[in-house]
């Protein structure tokens, strides 16, 4: 059984190290006899897995100690909900939409106060990141809200929004731990976990904690307030508790490897191939601005919808999975996430460099 190129924009790619360890202790968790999967989430054990976890995540992304770090459930697409919920006190958000999920987050949002889309760039299908320099801020805004990486259509904030002293809220979900990252600039900063972190069925939401009250929205469920999790330092429920777990693991591997700052460099390394080689291929192009270029997911199309097909089918035969693009943008993706390789990235290229000599 060999491995495969896995380029799925999630669930991902994770390290073959983390994967082999976890394989290994599978059966037999440090001397306990029993697999994480089956321990009490309120054992020695578990409680010792969390925390290691959760100081790795701090010293990686040097997270001030006013700042929470939750361990939750219901994906990203659950704190669409559950921000609005706990932070609208004024009922005012301001949005800039800049892909599928920051589109999502901010349908959601209406069901709770008044949602502003202050910026888009829904008129180019998404291709770019609008200007965030001089947006038209409400004054009454409780926080203004973006997806900082946008899976499906390649794009990346190179800066952040001027929230003119706002609130910024932020879906980081898959470009988590890709590169350093201010998160003093941020009041929340949350992502799921299954594209460049860990399994599916974790969300981490780091929050400042003045943001953490109990004047909620009424009518709040108990599980969608931050204080309820806050309080019970992740454990007020069973939690995702093998995904944390393995989400622990890669923290240790991130830190091994070097932190956030080599991670960046390898991530850039990666891209600067594939995005060259885009640059000057006949048949294949990018479909984002080169400026707003993504690290992490990088679409691309021949133009043809039949030559898509024919590549995409091939490309799979050759052991490169999960290639298909989104279907509103299209052709191919190739997500290349912490985990990925530079070999995996080098294998693509010189795959798409046969196949366009092959079919010119």
């Amino acid at each position: 059984m060999s491995r495969v190129y896995n380029f799925s924009a999630g669930p991902a790619v994770l390290p073959e190290e983390v994967l082999k360890e976890a394989a290994a202790e599978m059966l037999d968790y440090n001397g306990t006899g029993m697999s994480v999967m089956e321990m009490s989430h309120r054992s020695k054990a578990f409680e010792e897995i969390i925390e290691a976890a959760e100081a790795d995540i701090r010293d990686l992304m040097n997270i001030p100690d006013n700042y929470k770090v939750l361990f939750l459930q219901g994906g990203a697409s659950q704190q669409f909900a559950m921000i609005p919920m706990n932070l609208m006190k004024n009922g005012v958000a301001d949005f800039i939409v800049t892909g599928q999920w920051a589109k999502k987050a901010y349908q959601e949002a209406q069901k709770y106060g008044k949602a502003n889309k202050i910026a888009s760039s829904e008129d180019k299908t998404f291709s770019y990141i609008p200007d965030c320099s001089d947006l038209p801020i409400s004054e009454d805004a409780d926080y203004v809200y973006i997806c900082e990486n946008n899976t499906i259509y390649g794009t990346k904030y190179k800066e952040l929004p001027n929230t003119k002293g706002k609130t910024l809220v932020a879906d980081v979900s898959s470009c988590f731990l890709s590169e350093p990252v201010d998160v003093t600039k941020y009041g929340v900063i949350y992502g799921g976990v299954q594209k460049n972190v860990g399994p599916a069925g974790v969300v981490i939401v780091i929050i400042r904690e003045d943001l953490i009250r109990e004047d909620v929205l009424p009518g709040t469920p108990t599980m969608l307030q931050y204080k309820t999790h806050a309080d019970a330092k992740s454990l007020y429920n069973t939690p995702p508790c093998y995904g944390i777990y393995i989400c622990g693991k890669v923290f240790k591997w991130l830190k091994k490897q070097g932190g956030l700052e080599v991670m960046k460099e390898r991530n850039e390394k990666k891209a600067k191939l594939l995005y060259d080689f885009l640059d000057q291929s006949k048949m294949f192009h990018g479909t984002v601005e080169p400026k707003d270029r993504s690290l992490m997911n990088v679409p691309f199309v021949t133009g043809d919808p039949d030559l898509d097909a024919k590549f995409i089918k091939e490309s799979k035969a050759a052991g490169f999975e999960n290639l298909k693009g989104h279907r509103t943008v299209g052709g191919m993706r190739a997500s290349i996430y912490n985990a990925m390789p530079y070999e995996g990235v080098e294998a693509l290229v010189a795959f798409m460099k046969k196949f366009e000599e092959e079919n010119m």
